[in-house]
């Protein structure tokens, strides 16, 4: 575990050892949201107000914390992910829970995605009035009235899909869709595991034979997301329980097949394990996320060439942070606590500077404790941080600012902040 722990502090390191000795100019000029989208012309083209390159606004100059993204890690990952997936003839369904923006779900489609995952009705519903119609909402709708929005989501965009994973719930959905007018997609959820979906076998099977007969629903195949396998760590344990795991599902899948019934979605698996799911006979899909951003817990997991780090995707997300104390030896204050990176579990990583340990337990500050560190932080410093995970944090900021050669070169709106309905 010491060994795995020192890998990863090199690694962070390496990645940017650049930014470890960066001057920042003082008085640092500390603009705000608002004033950044003031001084910045609108790129319809892109999904958001953008500088022109070489004017931008240095990200050392934006108000803290601010949530930044690498353009060029970003964009990396982006086609790395396409590539990996085309060689081994899968598509991608990207999970729009990571970033919450439809800006990049628009570049995920348009870099090849066949559509994308939302993991909440509100979600879903803020993609498609933003221009994102290719939407999959993979948790189910219940009650009565989260089942009348998706049927009226339904008749807005005809490629709206929706997941069932209970009978009642699949008879309370051809009402809705009989009495909104609409023929409702819909997959059904079959678990892998025992957080969410119908267990594999008979139940799921009937379930299916249910769907296809009910009035108002078209079934369109099924959904087996194993959320348990995208941690695990090293790449050998990941292979062997995530194609254990899913065997009953596969099985379930051929009884759909045989039975006649539509089984053009068998979608799940996610950034962890993009490379294993062409492995899953009949898989279509891999719903991936968090690889667009990266965070401190998929850098843990190790990569299939051995090396501890989990180095296929870059590390492209970071909170920009100032330090605000620097007054006891061995120890900063920064002003991004749990509000800027809300898990505190792994910490969080400092970019350049392997040493520290970042504690963001402090609702308004973290707290850095180190014994050596690549320079010495003034007040008003600033700091990268690499972030614990990458979902819950881009659901605490309005707008992430896109940096290229530390100039600002577009500003996203997080299009669905808050939308966890």
């Amino acid at each position: 575990m010491q060994k795995h722990a020192s890998s990863r502090r090199a690694f962070l390191a390496a990645t940017a050892a650049g930014a470890a000795h960066v001057w920042i100019p003082r008085p640092v000029k500390g603009y705000s949201t608002a004033e950044v989208l003031a001084m910045t012309p609108l790129d319809s083209a892109r999904g958001g107000p953008v500088t022109p390159m070489g004017t931008g606004i240095s990200k050392w100059d934006l108000d803290t914390p601010a949530l930044c993204v690498d353009l060029d890690k970003f964009e990396a990952n982006l086609a790395n992910m396409q590539a990996a997936l085309k060689r081994n003839r899968l598509d991608s369904r990207p999970h729009a829970k990571t970033h919450k923006c439809a800006p990049i779900a628009k570049l995920q489609m348009a870099a090849g995605a066949i559509g994308i995952c939302t993991a909440k009705l509100s979600e879903a519903e803020a993609m498609i009035a933003n221009g994102v119609d290719q939407v999959c909402m993979t948790t189910a709708n219940l009650s009565p009235n989260k089942i009348r929005k998706a049927m009226a989501l339904r008749k807005k965009s005809p490629h709206f899909i929706q997941a069932v994973d209970w009978e009642q719930n699949a008879h309370d959905l051809s009402a809705a869709a009989k009495a909104a007018g609409v023929v409702a997609d819909v997959v059904i959820d079959v678990a892998v595991g025992t957080r969410s979906g119908i267990p594999a076998g008979e139940g799921a099977i009937a379930l299916a034979k249910l769907i296809d007969r009910l009035p108002g629903l078209k079934l369109r195949g099924m959904l087996s997301y194993d959320g348990g396998a995208q941690h695990i760590n090293t790449f050998a344990t990941r292979k062997q329980r995530t194609l254990k795991n899913i065997e009953d599902n596969v099985a379930t899948f051929e009884a759909l097949k045989k039975a006649g019934l539509n089984t053009g979605i068998f979608s799940g698996g996610g950034t962890g394990t993009y490379n294993l799911q062409h492995l899953v006979p009949g898989f279509t899909d891999v719903q991936v996320g968090s690889y667009i951003f990266m965070d401190m817990q998929y850098l843990a997991i190790g990569s299939e060439d051995g090396n501890p780090v989990y180095n296929d995707f870059a590390p492209s997300l970071t909170v920009l942070a100032t330090v605000v104390n620097n007054r006891f030896p061995g120890r900063l204050t920064t002003d991004a606590g749990a509000k800027a990176l809300t898990l505190n579990t792994p910490r969080a990583g400092v970019i350049g500077e392997p040493g520290m340990d970042y504690n963001a337990g402090s609702d308004e500050f973290g707290s850095i404790t180190f014994k050596e560190s690549a320079k010495t932080y003034r007040m008003g410093d600033r700091l990268e941080l690499i972030v614990p995970h990458c979902d819950p944090v881009v659901n605490l900021y309005d707008y992430i600012y896109g940096i290229r050669k530390d100039r600002v070169e577009v500003v996203w709106p997080v299009t669905a902040r808050g939308h966890s309905q």
